[in-house]
């Protein structure tokens, strides 16, 4: 998951400062850890304890009330109720990736992700996103081409996967919705020939580049089994370490060997 967390950092400082390029510093003035990496690491936590998500994005939420949630998910966090809100935004997406790789089959994997987004966003948008999101990391650490993962996401989802970056990204705009950015960040994704690229093309569309760059980030750590090492060390320097603790208690459980 830690391709999630790099992504979110790289387009950190492009979600309010779009840029239409892939020629951009990694990490400029400015990059951090956003609440895409907090939820993330809620969502790894939860699976490695007691699977209550809606409790654990709470707690995690709250450590780190700064770090960018979004208006609806704030009032969520900090109401008094734990009931989901209907919402079908990409916050289901951007924090469902431990799902992808704690799981070894494909029901366990659409049945935990659903799980996952419904605590707050149950509306069929949002969990679809994260399902979607969720099964492509799954596949991709099955060694699934990138033609076969298209395959099965467009069938199972309906998400339009045969545009390509270049046609998308003269008129594309920031949106949060998973509809009008989840299928875009997997075509980041599929187009990427290696992990960089897929996260540049992800930041270069212009719109919820954070978000959409730590969905891309996840699938793509999946595909090329890693995150290239100058890349993770810069960006674990910059993580609390009860966060780092709780990455490196993930990866022991799940992705060891």
């Amino acid at each position: 998951m830690l391709g999630a967390i790099a992504g979110d950092v790289i387009g950190s400082t492009h979600e309010f400062c779009p840029t239409k390029s892939i020629d951009f510093p990694l990490f400029a003035e400015g990059s951090k850890f956003t609440d895409d990496s907090v939820l993330t690491v809620a969502t790894a936590f939860s699976l490695l304890t007691d699977g209550n998500y809606a409790e654990n994005y709470r707690i995690f939420g709250r450590l780190y009330p700064l770090a960018g949630y979004g208006g609806n998910f704030k009032k969520w966090l900090h109401g008094s109720s734990s009931k989901p809100y209907g919402s079908w935004g990409n916050g289901s997406a951007m924090r469902v990736s431990p799902v992808g790789f704690a799981f070894d089959n494909e029901e366990d994997v659409l049945r935990e992700a659903k799980n996952s987004a419904a605590v707050t966003h149950d509306h069929p948008e949002g969990i679809k996103g994260a399902q979607a999101v969720a099964l492509g990391i799954f596949l991709a650490r099955q060694g699934a081409e990138p033609a076969q993962i298209k395959k099965e996401i467009t069938d199972r989802f309906g998400y339009d996967l045969d545009r390509t970056v270049k046609a998308i990204r003269p008129e594309y705009k920031f949106d949060v919705s998973c509809q009008g950015s989840v299928p875009e960040a997997i075509i980041c994704f599929l187009e990427g020939q290696d992990w960089e690229q897929a996260v540049r093309l992800a930041v270069s569309l212009g719109g919820d580049a954070d978000t959409q760059a730590c969905m891309a980030g996840a699938l793509a750590q999946a595909r090329f089994s890693g995150v290239p090492s100058k890349i993770e060390l810069a960006v674990r320097k910059m993580l609390p370490e009860h966060l780092l603790e709780i990455i490196e208690d993930f990866e022991k459980k799940f992705m060891a060997g």
